[in-house]
């Protein structure tokens, strides 16, 4: 459960570029399944070539905003579809995926990493003991927060960016674009360009996210980005199911807590006995659908008690709050 949040915290950076695409853009880009294999390659194979994994991070981030801005030329240079450029471009960097690393797999249990670089500079400090102290009548002691605290930062500080961003006049025209492009173009707003942009700066936190799980996993491979589409949305949608999303700022701070807590039902779900490590896609599946359809069920019954209770007043002749008066029988 420990190492769930920990994942949870990684995978919300990539929620957070999805949520970009999806929710801001409202473009549906399958961009996404490969550009986190581009991050995670790109990062492997330079950290193997004897790179800093910090620089090899940040090499991870520029290549997922070239294939992110790639996608964007495609649909507004190109004039292809929004889904089949996604498509086109995933497809793409499956080949591409494979010329970087040059094998399917690249492991890097080997390495030195972020991540373990990270570990050894906090044990250095001793924190552990003292928040194990502190958590000492919880009875739980993990071996290392380094990694929970780490990455909480950087999630926080990205979060910290991407509202920033939004609330700038690139990141109003960018919401516009997505909410209303033919009103923005009216005002002689290059569309085009904030559509591109988006969708690089999407890609780059989602291939940025893919360099970091690579580290943490110890592996690279060119399949860890099937299905990774699903696992962004699944965070956005639970998120704003469980936190709402009313502004910017509670969207991102509702993307980051549903991507927690979408692992954490994943590790409750998988220890189950019938349940097996090859069901994961079943049961993201089945959060994603739960997700969708229940709050629109509680809703339904929400709207269904409230006229009920509606009529129930007109009948013992209360007044109903916004109910239109009959002025003519005045």
């Amino acid at each position: 459960m420990f190492g769930s949040v920990e994942v949870g915290l990684i995978y919300a950076i990539m929620a957070l570029g999805v949520y970009l695409s999806f929710r801001i853009l409202d473009f549906p880009d399958l961009t996404v399944d490969g550009s986190f294999v581009t991050g995670a390659s790109v990062a492997a194979v330079m950290i193997v070539g004897g790179a800093n994994p910090f620089a090899a991070s940040a090499a991870a981030l520029l290549a997922g905003f070239a294939a992110g801005t790639l996608t964007g030329l495609l649909h507004t240079k190109g004039k292809i579809n929004p889904l089949l450029s996604g498509i086109l471009m995933m497809i793409a960097l499956y080949s591409i995926n494979l010329r970087i690393m040059g094998k399917s797999n690249v492991p890097l249990l080997q390495q030195e990493t972020v991540i373990t670089k990270i570990t050894a500079a906090w044990q250095q400090t001793g924190f552990d003991a003292v928040l194990n102290q502190l958590l000492s009548f919880t009875g739980f002691a993990p071996r290392t927060w380094a990694i929970l605290c780490s990455m909480a930062v950087l999630t926080l500080v990205v979060k910290g960016v991407l509202d920033w961003l939004m609330k700038t006049e690139v990141g109003i025209a960018l919401r516009a674009a997505g909410d209303n492009k033919p009103m923005v173009a009216s005002f002689s707003a290059n569309t085009d360009w904030l559509i591109v942009f988006g969708l690089g700066l999407s890609n780059a936190l989602v291939a940025f996210s893919g360099a970091l799980i690579a580290q943490y996993g110890g592996f690279s491979d060119v399949n860890m980005g099937v299905g990774m589409i699903v696992i962004g949305l699944a965070s956005v949608i639970i998120g704003e199911a469980l936190f709402g999303a009313h502004s910017v700022v509670r969207a991102t701070w509702a993307v980051i807590g549903g991507a927690i807590v979408y692992r954490l039902i994943l590790a409750l779900a998988l220890r189950v006995e019938f349940l097996e490590t090859g069901d994961v896609k079943l049961i993201t599946a089945l959060i994603v659908i739960s997700a969708l359809i229940v709050p629109n069920v509680w809703a339904a019954q929400k709207e269904k008690r409230r006229k009920k209770r509606k009529a129930q007043q007109l009948e013992r002749g209360e007044p109903v709050a916004g109910a239109k008066t009959n002025y003519k029988s005045i």
